[in-house]
């Protein structure tokens, strides 16, 4: 999965690929978690350094302080406001934690693992983005193309849809106010219909000029991608991304999240709540909330956003997505529980980007009813972390902070708010970040 471009031949990039999946279940064996216990690990999967086509021998001891980082999210999910979580950590480019935490429902017994399946939500922009950078790196459309060029439903007020590019449809920049018909797809109504009535609203802006954070238009972004290949935008990112890079349990449908044979149930709540039902509103705008899967295929996920995999991902596709298109000061007022260090906040294609005490971080945040996601990382570093959850809390999503705190050598804060619970840690985590 991993390889340098040009190394293999494509024979031997399949048997890397398995050599991988094969590596992530030696560390399901040994408990699901490096924590602790590194060396061995790596011991059992140094025999494949030569198939994974990369050295996979820890280059110098790790700046991760994994097991006092396990601790605390064994505190984390002893809250009540938590029923299930999973966490997945690269450090130099290497998987180096993957662990579940607590239960897939809550009151039940069967525990979340590193194979249970969750929901993405809003980080399934980064996959609509990544493929329709991958298209424009192969010449089959360009980023600066009008959208509705290659949107069959999108319409715009004044019809920008022939003035904003496919760049602005990315980087949410087509004139719209944020959020643009979500309760109305929430309610049942058809998504294609819904894209074009926007017509009909009012602009706040000419296409590309402000930013403003959408759904049901960011999905238009499956219908670039089915016009460039001619198949199903599910086809295209299963056949094109997932499977390439080896993350089998990955899917984009309701059925591909409940027929799985460990799921989290969402949940509105906590541990004293009840499940809530998997409605399909989000699956009905894929390109912008629709993906699934476990953790450790979401760990993989991240670790080809940081150049791993660079015959999946280009270098080229990935700079272009990663690239600040425009300023997000609402986004720093959201985030303003970790001012101390987060100076700045952009938006790429499909990503978030931060200025964090100095460092360039990537990353996105989502959450539909009932499940919470998050991705962050330094692509030079090559170190990030990625979690999923099943409960309506905010409160995990000061993990990012605290792994990069220990990764940049920081003054560790209390970012998870163990030590100082307040009302505020039931704070809502915007389904559409």
């Amino acid at each position: 999965m991993f390889f340098r471009r040009g190394l293999l031949s494509r024979r031997i990039k399949i048997a890397s690929i398995a050599a991988v999946i094969l590596a992530v279940f030696i560390i399901a064996a040994s408990g699901g978690t490096f924590a602790g216990r590194v060396e061995p690990v790596e011991e059992k999967i140094a025999g494949l350094s030569q198939r994974i086509g990369i050295d996979v021998k820890p280059s110098r001891k790790s700046d991760v302080d994994y097991a006092r980082l396990d601790q605390r999210l064994q505190r984390l999910v002893e809250q009540d406001n938590m029923v299930g979580l999973a966490v997945g950590i690269v450090e130099d480019g290497r998987i180096r934690f993957l662990k579940g935490y607590g239960t897939t429902v809550a009151g039940g017994d069967e525990p979340v693992t590193i194979d249970t399946i969750f929901r993405w939500a809003s980080l399934s922009k980064g996959v609509a983005a990544d493929m329709v950078a991958k298209l424009a790196e192969q010449d089959r459309l360009s980023l600066r193309d009008p959208v509705g060029r290659w949107s069959s439903s999108l319409r715009l007020p004044a019809g920008n849809e022939d003035k904003a590019t496919v760049s602005d449809l990315l980087s949410h920049q087509l004139g719209l106010f944020a959020h643009a018909h979500d309760s109305s797809l929430e309610d049942g109504r058809d998504d294609a219909e819904l894209r074009a009535s926007l017509a009909s609203l009012n602009a706040i802006c000419p296409p590309g000029q402000c930013h403003a954070y959408q759904n049901v238009a960011y999905d238009a972004a499956s219908e670039v991608v089915e016009k460039a290949t001619g198949i199903s935008y599910q086809q295209a990112v299963r056949d094109q991304l997932f499977l390439p890079l080896g993350m089998t349990s990955a899917t984009l449908t309701r059925d591909g999240l409940v027929n799985a044979e460990s799921w989290a149930r969402p949940h509105r709540g906590g541990k004293n709540s009840n499940p809530v039902e998997v409605t399909d509103s989000y699956y009905r705008v894929p390109a912008a909330g629709g993906v699934n899967s476990s953790i450790k295929d979401l760990t993989i996920w991240m670790m080809a956003q940081m150049g791993r995999a660079p015959d999946v991902l280009p270098d080229g596709a990935l700079d272009e997505v990663q690239e600040p298109r425009v300023g997000t000061p609402g986004e720093k007022r959201r985030m303003r529980e970790f001012a101390e260090r987060l100076n700045e906040a952009d938006y790429g294609l499909g990503w978030r980007i931060y200025d964090y005490a100095g460092h360039r971080l990537i990353g996105h945040r989502g959450g539909v009813t009932g499940y919470r996601s998050l991705i962050l990382f330094d692509p030079k570093k090559k170190s990030g972390v990625v979690a999923l959850w099943n409960s309506g809390t905010a409160q995990p999503g000061g993990l990012e902070f605290e792994v990069m705190d220990m990764v940049y050598n920081l003054e560790p804060r209390d970012w998870l708010e163990l030590n100082e619970l307040e009302d505020s840690s039931e704070r809502a985590f915007s389904g559409t970040s």
